[in-house]
Order: C-alpha cells, then sequence, then structure tokens
C-alpha cells in the first residue's frame, strides 16, 4: 500500500511511505512530521522521498543486490542525485528502506521502543539523504546525536 500525502504543498513535494511488513507497520502522521522535522532543522527541502517499511528478508536481499554486503542490516538509502548537488541546493531526493523486524528486535537493547527505534532509522537514512556519513567514529557519533535529537523534537 503506498501513501502519498494527500494535503502536499510544494514544500513536501512528494512524500511516498509505502508498508511492505506483513505485520508491522508505523504511524504515518509521526513518520511525516519527523520528516519535516528533519528537514527543517537541516535546511533541506523535499524533491522527493520514499519510505519503504519491510522486513528481514527484502533489506537483507536489497543490502546484496545493490551494495553487495551480504548480511542483515536496519535502513538502507539510496540518494537519486549526486553528492555535489546535495551540498549545492540541499535538496533531498531519495528512498529509505527500513527494517521493521530489526526495530522490534533490537529496541530492548537500546531500552527503547520498537516505534521509537524504526523511527530512529529512518532519522539516519534522511541525515544520509543529507550528505551525512557514518565512516568514523566521530561521523557515527555526530549522527547519533542529530539522531536523538530529532526523535526528541518529537
Amino acid at each position: 500500500m503506498t501513501l502519498v500525502s494527500p494535503d502536499m504543498t510544494p514544500y513536501e513535494a512528494p512524500l511516498a511511505i509505502e508498508n511492505e511488513h506483513p505485520n508491522l507497520q508505523l504511524d504515518i502522521e509521526k513518520i511525516k512530521t519527523l520528516v519535516h522535522l528533519v528537514l527543517d532543522g537541516e535546511g533541506f527541502t523535499l524533491t522527493y522521498l520514499g519510505i519503504v517499511l519491510s522486513d528481514h528478508e527484502a533489506i537483507h536481499a536489497m543490502n546484496r543486490e545493490h551494495l553487495g554486503h551480504d548480511y542483515e542490516t536496519d535502513v538502507l538509502s539510496f540518494p537519486l542525485q549526486s553528492d555535489h548537488h546535495i551540498r549545492t541546493y540541499k535538496q533531498v531526493e531519495g528512498e529509505i528502506y527500513v527494517d521493521l523486524d530489526t526495530a522490534l528486535e533490537v529496541a530492548p537493547e537500546y531500552h527503547t521502543v520498537f516505534e521509537q527505534e524504526a523511527l530512529r532509522y529512518i532519522v539516519h537514512g534522511l541525515l544520509h539523504l543529507m550528505g551525512y556519513d557514518d565512516a568514523t567514529d566521530a561521523q557515527r557519533k555526530q549522527m547519533s546525536m542529530s539522531e536523538d535529537r530529532y526523535l526528541k523534537a518529537m
């Protein structure tokens, strides 16, 4: 099922949220609110954002097929524009794939609940689409702090 905001404004541009998970789901309005918080906070506009909520099997297959990584992961993000375009125009255009199974499984480890963990993955993927990286400890710390800030603002 694909949901596109019926009250779209130019600011929102296409925001498509698709739930492909057979049993788990997230509140669509919370996702939209969170996306807007991050866009505003980072000074970005939205050209197009697709968010797909899925399961271990689908995310693992995408990770293997598109990135050559044969392991499960919590979130994948795919920019649909160049790094130069992202930095120059501060526009988000891309797709985020979230593994809801992982969020459910690891939430207790992080002393949180399923929904909060899954929303963290969305913020993480969105930050990647804005040019953030998490290859080093310092970058991971910066992303984590940003994630915390936006989740707390919810």
